[in-house]
């Protein structure tokens, strides 16, 4: 909730207890946005739900709180709509009040949470000796978003890579890499990223068909969890070899993360087992050890069991994910815990958060939150393939996105008949490609399914990263033609509202902290997606040359006014985009 309507919301409760009584204290006034514009800027509905309790007309008990309603330095005055709707209509005088306040503001209003906290955000998480790829696409960026902006609140953002570097996989490679290429097991970088995806899919063909080579690969993982020296020299170097690729690709898409993978809690796995035997919640079943699940059944409808450790002595995915729950929450000391994951994976989630709780594991003020996403799709509506046929690399496709908005740059610049330097060129390229990919998929709802279009995401028109550039660059445009420095225009200078675009432009500028509010509760990044959309269009009509205002060529004091807005909107831009993980660029 944002400042104004805080303010509103608590001078409604005052109304509410001055027009029934001390009982009336707490009660919510339904306190919303206007739907529509022509009825003011806020809305609040409670009259509606007291009607019965007051046993009274709504539009009566609209009058009452209206009575007793003091808002005459934030509002006009309040206007009572249909069956007992009260209709707000901010002061100009507020909103100019307001934009002064926050233009001297480097956080343009939005304050710090007041209970920060520890927060860990689960995201990325590729396996080692195999290569990143569109699937691993949503899971990066979204998580990247939601750690910058519980960051910019102030939070203590651990961010956590829990990255697949554990289990049969890796007896199976080594075994493989000891019969057809031992150098890779003994000399650092003697494989590329490539031909080690190769050896692997090599490795599991021959692991599926031959029953020898299984019980060699099984031998190693045996040897990978008793410590040999070699098994384990083999094994760090085929962790560091990945770990390489994977960091070009967060360094191409600026992403910060801390790998932790699955090994890091090797150590802990028979604790678990051991905690949840003395809690009784341990079911032995054909040899293995289970937790048997609430809400859970199998085909026949028999109770789902979450099997913790296999009946040869090995353990899970879950045992991993429960031993990192109990670290994060006993040592990291985290608050709320974010997994950001395919929604493939919410029953896995669902479960073992329940064995937890079921355990003991998960104090009170502590939050466990899945975030789930869909998938990428390509035209065809199916998951997001090349040509081939395979599974899309994700340098592959950063790199596609960079060329193709490198060759729509040349062709705009040869159409304007500008001339720039490579290094200019190769900037905008990799700043508009990158914020393509990352915009298009954080402005869609997380839940839901995506066609991945190259084309749509470059468009410099609509709800695209490219437009939102173009936007913020245009406004660093007015500065250089009118030799301004935004930065320079002063502490005292005066917002002076006076025409429609103005105003809306200026309502909409202080709606960021609402806005990022929202996010950090919901974690739906397209909310500020949306909003730097709307923003955005809000700008270019307050810009228009025929049915918005004068800026450079307007007479003072409203000139300055109007350089302040259009700073205001360039600055919130900035932050916004940054928090999506989105540079700016100054030209384009």
């Amino acid at each position: 909730m944002n400042a104004t309507q805080e303010q509103l919301k608590h001078k409604f409760e005052q109304a509410l207890v001055a027009a029934f009584g001390a009982e009336y204290a707490g009660v919510d006034p339904i306190l919303v946005p206007a739907s529509n514009p022509k009825f003011g800027d806020y809305q609040a509905n409670v009259a509606l739900s007291l009607s019965k309790r007051l046993g009274k007309q709504p539009r009566q008990i609209a009058a009452a709180i209206a009575d007793k309603l003091d808002v005459s330095e934030i509002c006009e005055s309040p206007d009572i709509a249909g069956p007992g709707f009260i209709n707000l209509k901010l002061k100009t005088a507020y909103l100019e009040a307001q934009l002064n306040a926050i233009q001297a503001d480097s956080r343009l209003g939005v304050p710090t949470a007041k209970t920060p906290q520890r927060e860990v955000v689960d995201f990325s998480s590729p396996n080692i000796a195999k290569e990143m790829h569109v699937g691993h696409l949503r899971s990066t960026i979204i998580g990247d978003s939601i750690a910058r902006i519980l960051e910019f609140l102030g939070h203590d953002v651990l961010r956590l890579n829990h990255v697949g570097d554990w289990g049969t996989q890796f007896g199976m490679l080594i075994a493989y890499l000891r019969e057809v290429y031992p150098e890779a097991l003994t000399t650092a970088n003697a494989l590329d990223i490539g031909d080690l995806v190769t050896f692997y899919r090599k490795a599991k063909q021959r692991f599926d068909a031959d029953e020898a080579f299984q019980e060699t690969a099984r031998q190693e993982v045996v040897r990978l969890q008793a410590g040999a020296e070699d098994t384990i020299h083999a094994w760090k170097l085929l962790c560091e070899q990945s770990r390489q690729e994977f960091q070009v690709i967060y360094d191409l898409l600026d992403v910060k993360v801390t790998e932790r993978g699955e090994s890091f809690y090797n150590p802990l796995l028979p604790g678990i087992v051991e905690d949840l035997e003395k809690s009784g919640l341990l079911v032995e079943n054909q040899g293995a050890k289970c937790v048997f699940l609430e809400g859970f059944t199998n085909r026949e409808g028999e109770p789902l069991p979450l099997i913790v450790q296999k009946s040869d002595g090995g353990y899970n995915y879950a045992t991993t994910d429960l031993a990192a729950l109990c670290y994060r929450i006993q040592k990291d000391e985290a608050k709320r815990i974010i997994y950001v994951t395919d929604a493939g994976q919410s029953n896995h989630f669902a479960q073992f958060f329940q064995v937890a709780r079921k355990a003991g594991w998960i104090p009170d003020d502590v939050e466990l939150v899945h975030v789930p996403f869909g998938l990428v799709l390509g035209k065809d509506g199916k998951k997001y393939r090349t040509r081939a046929g395979d599974t899309e690399r994700l340098r592959d496709l950063l790199d596609e996105a960079i060329s193709r908005a490198r060759a729509d740059l040349e062709v705009r610049l040869k159409e304007e008949e500008r001339e720039e330097t490579e290094d200019f060129i190769n900037n905008v390229a990799e700043v508009v490609g990158i914020s393509a990919v990352k915009y298009a998929d954080l402005s869609q709802n997380r839940t839901s399914n995506y066609i991945f279009s190259y084309d749509k995401m470059l468009d410099l028109k609509g709800n695209t990263a490219p437009y939102m550039l173009y936007a913020y660059a245009r406004i660093q445009g007015i500065s250089r033609k009118g030799d301004i420095n935004f930065e320079q225009l002063g502490e005292n200078v005066k917002v002076l509202l006076q025409h429609e675009t103005e105003l809306a432009l200026a309502k909409y500028l202080l709606q960021l902290d609402e806005v990022i509010s929202t996010v950090e509760q919901d974690l739906l990044p397209n909310r500020l997606c949306e909003y730097l959309y709307e923003l955005s269009k809000k700008f270019n009509q307050f810009y228009d040359r025929e049915h918005g205002v004068q800026v450079l060529n307007a007479e003072e004091p409203l000139r300055t006014s109007r350089l302040v807005l259009c700073d205001l909107t360039a600055r919130t831009l900035k932050l916004g985009l940054s928090l999506l993980g989105i540079q700016v660029l100054e030209r384009m």
